[in-house]
Formats: C-alpha cells, sequence, structure tokens
C-alpha cells in the first residue's frame, strides 16, 4: 500500500514519526466498515484497535432495557479500542459503524507493545485519549442542559467533521437512538433545523446547506470539543 497516502488517510496515522511508521506500517490491516458493524461489545475482549478513515463510529452505553445513548464518535481523527493501552482490555460502551466507510486495524498486542514503550505514539494516543475524554464528558453535559435542537446540531457537526463530503446518511430511528430520545423528537428537531435552511432531508440522507447557520444554532459544546481536539492534536487536525 502507498505509505504516505495511508498515513494521510488517519490523523493519528499521520502524526507517528517515520521510524515507529515503518515498524507499524507491515501490521496494518484495511478493514470494510458497513453500517451497523459493532466492533466491540461492553465486557467482550478487544482483538484489535481501529482507525477509521472514511467511516465513523459511535461509542454507545446501553442500559439493561435495552435504550442506549451515544457518549462520543470517532471518525478520521482518532482510534477506537482505547481500554486496551488504558489499563483494560474491555470497556462497558459498545462500538458501532454510525456511518458507512472504510478503516484500518491492527492487533491489539502490538499497539499495547507499542505503548509500553514510552516513546512517542504512547504521548499521542495519551492526548487524543484526553480528546475523547473531553467529547464524552461534554456530550453528557448536553444531554442534561441543552435542548434537543441544540444537541442534533451538535451531533451533525461532530459527524460532519469527520466525512469528506456535506451528506449523511442516517434515519431519525438511529440517530434517536444515538442521542437516547423519542424518535417523535427527533422529527421535530430536523423539521425546525430544515425549516431554517440548514439542512435538506429526505429518506435517510441528510445534507448540510449551510454550516455556519449549524454552528450559530448549536449550544457552545460543540465548540468546547472542537478546541480541545485543536489543542491536544493541532498538527494537520481534521476537526
Amino acid at each position: 500500500m502507498e505509505t504516505k497516502a495511508l498515513k494521510d488517510r488517519n490523523y493519528l496515522f499521520h502524526s507517528i514519526p517515520n521510524a515507529d511508521w515503518e515498524r507499524l506500517l507491515p501490521h496494518i490491516e484495511p478493514v470494510d466498515l458497513p453500517l451497523g458493524k459493532v466492533l466491540y461489545e461492553p465486557g467482550t475482549k478487544m482483538s484489535h484497535v481501529y482507525f477509521p478513515s472514511t467511516a465513523i463510529v459511535s461509542l454507545l452505553y446501553a442500559l439493561e432495557n435495552g435504550s442506549s445513548a451515544e457518549i462520543a464518535v470517532v471518525g478520521n481523527e482518532g482510534a477506537v479500542g482505547i481500554s486496551i493501552f488504558m489499563g483494560g482490555e474491555s470497556t462497558t460502551s459498545r462500538a458501532v459503524v454510525q456511518s458507512a466507510g472504510k478503516g484500518y486495524r491492527i492487533k491489539s498486542s502490538l499497539i499495547l507493545a507499542e505503548f509500553n514503550q514510552s516513546g512517542p505514539i504512547m504521548h499521542l494516543l495519551l492526548r487524543y485519549t484526553q480528546a475523547l475524554i473531553t467529547q464524552m464528558s461534554q456530550t453528557a453535559v448536553c444531554n442534561r442542559h441543552h435542548t434537543l435542537d441544540q444537541q442534533f446540531c451538535r451531533w451533525l457537526l461532530l459527524s460532519l467533521d469527520r466525512l469528506t463530503s456535506n451528506e449523511l446518511i442516517m434515519t431519525q430511528e438511529l440517530i434517536a437512538n444515538m442521542l437516547g430520545v423519542r424518535r417523535e423528537g427527533v422529527t421535530e428537531a430536523a423539521l425546525k433545523v430544515q425549516a431554517a435552511g440548514l439542512i435538506q432531508y429526505a429518506r435517510g440522507h441528510i445534507t448540510i446547506l449551510d454550516r455556519a447557520g449549524l454552528e450559530h444554532r448549536t449550544c457552545e459544546c460543540y465548540q468546547v470539543v472542537k478546541t480541545e481536539y485543536q489543542r491536544l492534536l493541532p498538527e494537520k487536525m481534521a476537526v
């Protein structure tokens, strides 16, 4: 595979020093990430760490009654499976592909060995983890204190930042599951945003018409998360 092209498909790949990159390259496996694919379930041992390139993965917390809510999204800026190098082989959340695309994976044992060398890869992964924790924390605050309209706009912007186009393929039912709300609430929020001329929604396709308008309409949570990612992962940052 083309080394430079591959490095540019994921921010963490791009930021790995060349010497470490050459060591990792033979172990990087391309994978298809279709919509709805579950990368891991709560409590299960993670065999690989995933690095999305064109796909987006949702980290969800599922309750005993079957309902769920999204706690973070991961795209070409990051990795799925941070528990591997944070002291555990499993997590309480589940990881599900919310936007189909491509990605790469590396065996967990290899990532852990690289992390334990305490070199540049470890510092890069720790900075990314801090940014991801900020997203999780801000999502919890947003879900508690802001309107569904604002949450919907925040979710759209976070997803848009991780795509190469201004279109998302996403049903209202799936969005409701991500936000942990009723489908009727998402329908109402989507109609309001569409009436404002910010999006066009039809049959599971959402087209962003006015990004600046979305940013103005959402709460401060989106900018807090974006600023923290740019602070911790500044070079070539996608979001």
